[in-house]
This record gives C-alpha cells, structure tokens and sequence, in this order.
C-alpha cells in the first residue's frame, strides 16, 4: 500500500548503495577510470576529476539507486544462501541464460539513451579492470548482479560526459 506521507529515503539510500559497493571494492574512482577510458577515444581531453563528479550525479539518482540496491540484495542473498531453489542456484552459478542481472543494469544505462545501452554492452563483452575481477571471483562471495552493475554505471557516467560535450 501506497503511504501518502511517505518520503523517499535519498541520503538513506545513496549511503546504503555507496557502502555496499564499498563493501565490494568498488568506489566511484573505480566506476569513473572505467567511464574515462570509454570514452578516451571521443574525449581525450576530458580529466578524470570530472569523470569522478558525474559518477557521484549517475549514483544519485533514484533510478540507478533503485536497480543498484536491489541487485546489491540479491547478490547478498544468494551469498548468505537465502534464496529458494532454483533461483538460488541459478544466481550463485551466474547461469548464461539468466539475463535479470543484465535487465537491472540496462535499467540503469538506458537512462542516458543509447549511448548508455551501446557502451553497456561494450563493458559487458570485454569486462575489463574491477569488472573482470567481480565476475571471476570464485570465493563465497556470489557477483551475479555486481559486475553487470558496475558496467552500467560506468556506461552511465561516460553517456552522461558525452552527452555534455556533444
């Protein structure tokens, strides 16, 4: 039920999705190198520091904390093995044919056009960096959704440079 005094949490819900990426290594230093490089060849002239600014801009808004907190959650899940079978083994084997952990990360990339979407797919295909190193971990830690999140904030924050200088 829709509470008409409800208010949307946005500090809550940027702190919750900037620590739990920090809790995966991941700092939007990481997801602005990663935005930089795609577009190195359009923007040579971009520095990162700006990079940086508009990754803090992507991860604020609600779409994108949306989409990153639910993946966030059932990437925990599936680690702490909460989830029912089968979906439980579908995630924790990050199963080809899945293809909900991309939908989120679309999600997110689509809001900058598709720009956003064509350089998701890039990130995704080639999984470079931080990336590369979240979809092999092969501990106890399950990745499934993070590694696609990740790309497409990435992809996000390099559409939204574009986008500025075009």
């Amino acid at each position: 039920m829709n509470q008409p005094t409800f208010k949307y949490p946005d500090k809550e819900a940027y702190q919750l999705v900037t620590e739990q990426l920090a809790e995966k290594g991941i700092t939007y230093h990481e997801i602005a190198a990663i935005a930089k490089k795609l577009q190195q060849p359009y923007l040579p002239q971009v520095p990162l520091t700006e990079f940086e600014t508009e990754t803090v801009d992507v991860l604020h808004k609600r779409e994108v904390m949306n989409n990153v907190m639910v993946a966030l959650e059932l990437d925990r899940f599936a680690t702490a093995d909460l989830l029912r079978e089968p979906l439980q083994s579908i995630i924790r084997n990050d199963a080809g044919v899945f293809g909900v952990d991309e939908g989120l990360a679309l999600n997110i990339a689509n809001i900058y056009g598709t720009i956003g979407v064509t350089n998701y797919g890039y990130v995704d295909k080639v999984k470079e960096g931080v990336i590369q190193q979240l979809d092999e971990e092969k501990g106890g830690e399950v990745n499934t959704f993070i590694d696609d999140i990740v790309g497409a904030l990435a992809a996000a924050v390099a559409a939204k440079v574009a986008h500025h200088y075009a």
